[in-house]
């Protein structure tokens, strides 16, 4: 009879045993999956696909793109300027939106100045803290090169005004023209006569 009871007593101690051990490998996998917290945001830029679920911290104009959260769950999400270039505190961009069946959500395209943000993003049923992704906005703002400076080139040639005000540069340029004829023709008069002056003495 005591062997029987011995017997009795080990076998409930074993179901007991593997109870307790079942029990205790489900709870991290439960804990795991708790609604809600088991998605993930992505920044991604303007040009990548939904699908990606890749992170890109480096973007111009971006979207924020969402996997893996409960069917239909609401969501909730800010951009705060972040040092170096922010102050912690400014919101710069928020809204809110409403995840598919899947869990999936994407935002419109975004664009904001120059420098780095974070994401938080809240959602509903949330068991902890907010997710939340830091990024940098480089779109760079392109050089522009001076304008050449016009420059005033002289005629070679003045112009005459006429009575009306107007200008004729053919005319001053024939006139130019007319006055150093007259001075060659001066210049050779005068060494004829010295030359015939000469002949004479």
């Amino acid at each position: 009879m005591p062997a029987r009871r011995t017997t009795t007593a080990l076998a409930a101690a074993t179901a007991a045993s593997a109870a307790i051990g079942a029990a205790l490998l489900a709870a991290p996998a439960a804990y795991a999956d708790a609604p809600g917290d088991n998605g993930t945001v992505k920044i991604h830029d303007s040009v990548t696909d939904e699908a990606d679920t890749r992170n890109e911290p480096h973007v111009c104009t971006f979207y924020l793109d969402t996997f893996t959260f409960d069917a239909a769950q609401d969501a909730q999400w800010r951009i705060v300027a972040w040092a170096p270039t922010g102050d912690k505190q400014t919101e710069v961009a928020g809204g809110t939106i409403t995840l598919d069946a899947e869990g999936h959500g994407r935002t419109e395209d975004m664009g904001l100045a120059d420098g780095h943000y974070k994401l938080y993003w809240n959602f509903d049923g949330e068991k902890g803290a907010a997710k939340h992704k830091v990024f940098w906005v480089e779109c760079g703002t392109p050089s522009e090169s001076p304008s050449p400076t016009p420059t005033d080139t002289a005629s070679p040639y003045a112009n005459s005004v006429g009575a009306d005000g107007s200008t004729d540069t053919a005319t001053a340029a024939a006139t130019g023209g007319g006055a150093l004829l007259a001075a060659a023709g001066g210049y050779w008069l005068l060494r004829r006569r010295g030359a015939a002056a000469g002949a004479r003495h």
